[in-house]
């Protein structure tokens, strides 16, 4: 029901205490005045999908990043905005609600209030079909004050999570304008994204004065790139499941005759089954890029798993913990082919009664061959005590839940960025924040375009032909040469012998644990727009020593060296492009 959305939550003692909780900013938002520095241009990341990538977005590619700066920053050519006109702001939910989604509108709701009082935030109820439908809650600070740093999507809803067909489009469209929204900020992760800037491009063709911005929030953890590290909801997620994952842990040593399969949520990529082992310690995890690289077969995972179990029996340990991601069955060849052959049926209108006489022998072989072949490879030559497995599915546990002081920050933080990016006029941005392994107040805050985050994926379906699908942000999945990867690759012995099981206990809100952050974004070295920026001042600096009249020695060494690394930069360009691992 409609009117349940916005409604004030009767809060437990600890919401009321979190509620009161003011998230840090980091000093470039601080003050009224919005300082913004812009970079060059930006480029596809594979350097083979610019010009199609160009040719569909016409208006949004190309433009350059943009950088907030503090006060006391001397950047000569910064744009400095003091004038902070009334504007009115529409924010909708997309996608699945994860922890920390309501702290965006707070941030942003603050941002516009602050800059300008007579400001207005408009929120669309029940996500994108109350933004087509035009049915919209007014946020003001009452409406708020029982949401603060609370988790859900309770606020305002959610329902179907996309804006693509030519209708949803054009909804949206005529909603922006008939509200006359100076700005539509969308709350998602990698489809909503794709949609925002779909969105945005359309708007620019179409002359609408409403402006796109994106925010990265998705529980799985998959949109990553090189101008977002990582999402919000990803950091509580992964701790509210170690800790379940770890009292699990705790109770098959103590019983010393269950195994645990637990499964987590993360359908393409496998970052918070990586994540969670990187905390928790379980015996072992598959993960679904491992099993994509390496081809494994169903048969090779079977084995691997009772491999597992058998040289723990040698040891005398007859229970372990063993994580698997939801989109596991999806990587092993076989399956998937599978799985493509039975959606296909499905969608020529084969009953699901019938589809097994449909498929093609192989298929149709496996299909009746899966039950009686992972029952055979559980027998034989394990000589254990008698096997109990028990399975748990970890996800809708976890994502109702108050967020982590982290998720407060960051998207109190990304809220503040979304009003930046309106006030210096910015259409089809996503809101961005590096450097965030270390605190807030070192927080590198900015925007970047939605547009240079796309790829375009190539398959064939015979070698005559090559097909080409839409430009779309595509989810990151574990990179294996990572170091977070390395890290548990280092460890997997330990973890699957020595029960180095590791609790890191309940979300901690205040004491040594409160600040703690994601394993696998402290392990890796990003701060990609901080380094940019870097690149930028040395460039700048060239540019001042080497000029007209400077020596023929500076100039000699100045060609020199730009040769060398313009030969380095071109090869790792064209032989790295269309990564998508992170």
């Amino acid at each position: 029901m409609d009117s349940d959305f916005g409604i004030p939550r009767e809060l437990s003692d600890l919401q009321k205490l979190r509620s009161q909780y003011q998230p840090q900013l980091p000093p470039c938002l601080e003050g009224t005045t919005v300082r913004v520095e812009f970079g060059d241009a930006t480029t596809a990341l594979d350097p083979a999908d610019a010009h199609t990538i160009a040719r569909a977005f016409p208006h949004t590619y190309g433009r350059p990043l943009a950088h907030f700066l503090r006060a006391t920053a001397k950047v000569p050519d910064a744009q400095i905005i003091t004038d902070h006109p009334a504007i009115r702001v529409g924010l909708v939910f997309c996608g699945r609600q994860s922890p920390g989604g309501h702290n965006v509108i707070w941030g942003l709701h603050k941002a516009l209030k602050i800059h300008n009082p007579n400001s207005t935030l408009l929120g669309f109820l029940g996500g994108t079909q109350g933004l087509f439908a035009q049915k919209t809650l007014e946020i003001t600070d009452d409406v708020l004050s029982t949401y603060k740093n609370q988790g859900g999507y309770d606020l305002l809803g959610r329902t179907q999570d996309q804006i693509r067909t030519t209708e949803q489009v054009n909804a949206a469209l005529t909603a922006c304008n008939d509200l006359k929204l100076d700005g539509l900020v969308i709350v998602g992760g990698v489809t909503s994204n794709t949609d925002a800037a779909q969105l945005a491009e359309t708007f620019a063709e179409s002359k609408c004065l409403t402006k796109v911005v994106g925010v990265p929030v998705t529980l799985n953890g998959d949109l990553k790139n090189q101008f977002v590290e990582t999402n919000v909801g990803f950091d509580t997620i992964c701790k509210v499941n170690s800790q379940l994952i770890s009292n699990v842990c705790t109770d098959a040593l103590s019983a010393e005759k269950y195994y645990y399969f637990i499964r987590l949520m993360g359908r393409k990529a496998s970052h918070v089954a990586l994540e969670c082992t990187l905390q928790s310690h379980p015996n072992m995890v598959i993960l679904g890029e491992e099993v994509a690289a390496s081809k494994l077969t169903l048969f090779d995972i079977t084995k691997q798993i009772c491999d597992a179990v058998q040289v723990r029996a040698e040891q005398d340990k007859n229970h372990g913990v063993i994580l698997l991601p939801e989109g596991l069955i999806e990587s092993i060849p076989e399956v998937y082919a599978l799985l493509k052959e039975i959606h296909g049926l499905l969608r020529q209108g084969v009953s699901a009664e019938k589809i097994s006489s449909q498929l093609s022998p192989w298929t149709a072989a496996l299909f009746e061959f899966l039950p009686p072949f992972i029952r055979k490879q559980k027998a034989g030559t394990y000589k254990g005590k008698k096997f109990n497995a028990i399975c748990h599915f970890f996800g809708y546990q976890a994502r109702g839940s108050l967020p982590s002081k982290f998720d407060c920050d960051y998207a109190y933080v990304l809220g503040h960025i979304c009003y930046h990016i309106l006030a210096a006029g910015l259409n089809g941005y996503m809101a961005t924040v590096t450097n965030l392994k270390n605190p807030v107040n070192k927080w590198r805050c900015g925007a970047a375009p939605i547009t240079a985050m796309m790829t375009l994926k190539r398959w064939s379906q015979n070698p005559n032909a090559l097909s080409i699908g839409k430009p779309a942000i595509h989810p990151a999945t574990v990179d294996l040469k990572g170091k977070a990867y390395e890290l548990l690759r280092q460890n997997a012995t330990r973890f699957l012998l020595d029960d180095i099981y590791r609790n890191p206990g309940p979300l901690q809100f205040d004491g040594p644990g409160a600040d703690a952050k994601a394993v696998t974004l402290c392990v890796e070295d990003q701060d990609y727009m901080g380094r940019i920026k870097k690149l930028q001042e040395y460039l700048d600096k060239v540019r001042t020593i080497v000029k007209p009249g400077c020596s023929q020695e500076v100039l000699k060494a100045a060609l020199s060296v730009m040769a060398s690394v313009t030969e380095v930069l071109s090869v790792m360009s064209s032989s790295s492009g269309g990564q998508t691992t992170l």
